[in-house]
């Protein structure tokens, strides 16, 4: 029943926005979060992932009018033009493709679709955190800094940074759990 609300949902903001380029905002809101999660994965380093978002959601919106709804998530559309930008830089600056699941980029599976939907749940609920804690997590897990190297970013001890990164930590689980229920 929520799967069919969801494909009804999106089929209407599709709608919309291919009538109306200014509704488009409605579906970045909802999928900039899931594509970034899908892009972060792939190219792990976080300023080519923002481009690479900020491309797919420019080319999304200029090929609107194109998209043909065949019940396929929207978002798998948006995966489809990350992966094919993402082959087109790694091809552009000679680097090698390193992840085939983006040389298989036309299908998403539904099991890939719904780890994207976690990540982006959980960059929602990083960004919530407390200022110190969301800090505490992006320095250690994002920039993968030492608890030593985090204490002197934030001018904590160490100790207060582990109690810090404990608690984001223990919230982000209960978060999680409960966004999955």
């Amino acid at each position: 029943m929520k799967a069919l609300k969801k494909e009804a949902d999106d089929r209407l903001l599709i709608e919309a926005a291919q009538r109306d380029p200014a509704r488009f905002a409605d579906l970045y809101e909802i999928n900039f979060e899931r594509v970034y999660a899908y892009v972060v994965k792939r190219v792990q380093d976080r300023a080519e992932a923002e481009d690479v978002t900020a491309d797919v959601f420019h080319q999304a919106l200029a090929n609107l009018k194109r998209f043909e709804w065949r019940g396929i998530p929207f978002a798998a559309w948006l995966f489809r033009i990350a992966a094919n930008l993402i082959t087109d830089r790694w091809q552009r600056s000679g680097r090698e493709m390193q992840d085939d699941a983006v040389l298989e980029s036309a299908q998403v599976s539904p099991a890939e679709i719904e780890e994207v939907d976690r990540r982006a749940t959980l960059f929602r609920l990083v960004e919530s955190l407390p200022e110190e804690q969301k800090r505490v997590v992006l320095l250690r897990f994002v920039e993968q800094k030492s608890i030593k190297e985090v204490a002197g970013a934030i001018r904590k001890t160490e100790g207060a940074v582990k109690q810090l990164q404990f608690r984001a930590l223990s919230t982000l689980k209960a978060r999680m759990e409960g966004a999955d229920a």
